[in-house]
């Protein structure tokens, strides 16, 4: 019969503090963190309202295409009648319309005098 002493064993080291702390730890840089650039500037987007839509102003529809569309006019007949235009012209764009025909259309208005264009976007 061995009356030896068996070795204490070391009680187990407890992990969970350690564990909390790591979580702490990635919560704090998480937070503190800058997971954007910040703007250089401050921006104002656009906003708009149903009531703004139609306040006297004409309206310009422009589709994906490029296709204009104007108090029942197309195309050629519209710079007719938008040369004589005078105020704002609310201008409604498909949200797929491409920015080389937008920017285009802009330039357009922009010779024949028309100075303020209210744009709204038509949704997909």
């Amino acid at each position: 019969m061995d009356f030896a002493t068996q070795p204490k064993r070391r009680p187990a080291e407890a992990i969970l503090p350690m564990i909390n702390v790591v979580f702490l730890l990635l919560i704090f840089f998480l937070m503190t963190a800058r997971i954007a650039p910040r703007a250089p500037f401050e921006l104002h987007p656009p906003e708009t309202t149903l009531e703004t839509l139609g306040e006297g102003t004409d309206t310009l529809f422009l589709s994906a295409d490029g296709v204009l569309f104007h108090g029942g006019l197309e195309e050629a007949e519209i710079w007719v009648v938008l040369a004589d235009h005078d105020g704002p012209l609310t201008l409604r764009a498909d949200a797929g319309l491409s920015a080389v025909t937008f920017a285009q259309v802009l330039g357009r208005l922009n010779e024949i005098g028309i100075e303020r264009v209210d744009l709204s976007m038509v949704p997909r």
